[in-house]
């Protein structure tokens, strides 16, 4: 992996939305830095001054944390980036306090958790878009 990991690097919106855009298909929340505030952290991956990954730390202020938002921007991908972030996130989770760290994901991401150490457990999802 040739790319910078940074530990809440607070990245631009304009910098946030041109991966989110890359990496999800869409330009994503409207604006960044009030979902990052509330982080327990966050940590990006740049290739000099690129933002090229992210993943995001959210927690329940106490001893849960949860990753969110994992992404690499396809240019980048299969690269060990994206198990990097996560490595990286579990570090911050653990130096702030955490003493859990969840994650939901999608069947075909499995195989990256499950290299990042995470273990199954039972869960449960409303989308509460419909």
């Amino acid at each position: 992996m040739t790319a910078t990991l940074r530990t809440d690097p607070f990245p631009s919106d304009a910098d946030m939305r041109s991966l989110w855009t890359r990496a999800w298909g869409d330009p994503g929340p409207e604006r960044f830095a009030p979902i990052l505030r509330r982080s327990l952290g966050h940590v990006g991956a740049y290739e000099g001054a690129l933002l090229i990954g992210f993943v995001n730390i959210a927690w329940d202020g106490g001893i849960h944390a949860f990753i969110l938002d994992t992404c690499v921007d396809p240019d980048f991908r299969r690269q060990g980036i994206a198990t990097h972030l996560v490595k990286a996130a579990e570090t911050v989770a653990r130096s702030r306090g955490a003493q859990w760290l969840h994650v939901d994901f999608e069947p075909h991401l499995e195989s990256l958790y499950r290299a990042c150490g995470f273990r199954p457990t039972g869960a449960g999802l409303i989308d509460l878009r419909g």
